[in-house]
């Protein structure tokens, strides 16, 4: 029985013309290059008017479904099908380009990628050494930890208390005074960022950083619709942040302790300055602390340990220094943004690793953290002069850098603008993975965060022989 228009659907006719020679090419009855029975032929056929289905057909020929060919007929097209699995499958390249979260540089989504590989020579990476990691140390605590049924389940809002109150009494060496409810523990620095951007500032809200910056090669901000906007942190400071901030919601950002990239720590002076000015203007202040345990020499005291008015935002982490796969940092602020904080984390993960939060507060209150914090500042500083040396001996005559104070880096200046994309990729093809400069500030062609604290010696050494070279042949 020929098939034919039903003249009591809520289709009109010639839309049910196009969807039953649809359905002819999907299900390969007309397969490409099969000709269709003419006009007159379908009119008769579907009982209709033959102006009908050439309006049907024309629609089709427009889909690239059917191609004409002068004095042959109507045919199937040659790409019919591509056309058909094109529409039957969700458009995700549009759903993702028109999303809200922006990709990262295709530089970072390379290194991302590129240090998954264990042959990879990681020259930049922000992480410690598999063999700085206390494995077998966490290993032996697992067994000292006595867990009931309410310590494994979830978290609770603003985490464990427990961990909460163990941190208020850590960050008293920091200079900061506060309560377990002042306290949210997180899935690590980065997430407090997103949850600060998603919590805290309306579509519009400027971010004030200093360049070179951690944020650019991340876009917790940038993707919530806030404007990044770099400032120099000198005596025009207060002048140009009033012109700038005008009557829009603000915030600064600052690494204050060993700088993400360049190292760099403020003194108690520049620390004073910059809380004063932001206090002044009403800008809140994130301090990203999660590098200061990591320092050679005692650290002075944080921004936060000034603050009388809930001004800034701590963030801490053990990330950089016990492991960064317990995925367990905090924010110490006010109350009310505390609890903003929590809702929005309860959203969208229901809380931090219970199992991750009870190994922190286990190392934490049983000194274990601390004796781990002596012996891992001692492997880095070695790891620096190593490093130092090496570049003192092949490097001197083209590039400067400072000592480093403590951390993970060395910002390598080069003297001339050779740190472009292909001066990344060539190292690429040599098994070497740097941080190139222009990651955390578009302009810089100049730098490279080295790292000290991923690669093995003699991986640090023979990944700058190869940048040599690399450098050297182009």
């Amino acid at each position: 029985m020929k098939w034919v228009p039903n003249r009591k659907s809520h289709l009109t006719i010639q839309e049910q013309i196009v969807e039953w020679i649809k359905a002819r090419i999907e299900r390969g009855d007309w397969t490409v290059g099969t000709k269709l029975p003419t006009q007159r032929q379908l009119a008769t056929q579907f009982h209709v008017n033959r102006s009908t289905v050439q309006l049907a057909l024309d629609e089709l020929k427009a889909d690239g479904l059917l191609e004409s060919k002068m004095g042959s007929g109507v045919f199937v097209a040659n790409h019919s099908w591509n056309v058909l699995l094109n529409r039957s499958q969700p458009n995700w390249k549009q759903h993702i380009e028109s999303s809200i979260y922006k990709p990262n540089y295709h530089t970072i989504q390379l290194i991302n990628e590129y240090e998954q590989y264990d042959h990879i020579i990681r020259l930049g990476t922000g992480e410690l050494s598999p063999e700085l990691l206390p494995t077998n140390q966490i290993e032996q605590s697992l067994k000292e930890i006595s867990l009931d049924a309410k310590s494994i389940g979830y978290s609770p809002p603003k985490g464990n208390e427990r961990l909460r109150n163990i941190i208020c009494e850590y960050v008293k060496k920091r200079g900061i005074q506060t309560e377990p409810e002042n306290i949210l523990i997180v899935s690590g620095a980065l997430q407090a960022l997103q949850l600060i951007a998603m919590g805290l500032l309306e579509e519009g809200s400027i971010v004030f950083h200093e360049q070179p910056s951690y944020l650019s090669s991340v876009h917790p901000f940038q993707s919530a619709g806030m404007r990044m906007i770099s400032v120099m942190r000198n005596a025009n400071l207060s002048d140009h942040l009033r012109v700038l901030k005008r009557k829009r919601q603000s915030l600064f950002y600052t690494v204050p302790t060993l700088h993400n990239p360049t190292g760099d720590s403020l003194s108690v002076k520049e620390k004073e300055q910059l809380y004063h000015v932001c206090n002044e203007l009403q800008i809140p202040i994130i301090e990203d602390d999660v590098y200061h345990e990591l320092l050679f020499e005692p650290a002075s005291p944080a921004i936060k340990s000034f603050d009388t008015s809930g001004q800034v935002l701590y963030i801490g982490s053990v990330s950089k220094t016990l492991s960064p796969g317990l995925r367990i940092g905090w924010v110490i602020a006010p109350s009310p943004v505390i609890t903003r904080l929590a809702d929005i984390k309860m959203q969208t993960d229901y809380g931090s690793s219970a199992f991750s939060q009870e190994i922190v507060a286990h190392w934490i209150s049983t000194g274990l953290y601390e004796n781990h914090l002596t012996n891992l500042r001692e492997q880095l500083k070695k790891r620096a002069a190593f490093v130092e040396r090496v570049l003192e001996q092949q490097f001197s005559k083209m590039a400067t850098w400072k000592r480093s104070e403590g951390g993970f880096y060395f910002w390598l200046r080069f003297n001339q603008p050779i740190v472009n994309k292909s001066l990344f990729l060539n190292l690429l093809k040599q098994n070497v993975l740097i941080n190139p400069g222009y990651i955390y500030d578009s302009s810089d062609l100049h730098h490279i965060r080295l790292s000290y604290a991923y690669a093995s010696l003699e991986g640090l050494k023979l990944g700058l022989d190869r940048l040599l070279n690399v450098i050297g042949s182009s």
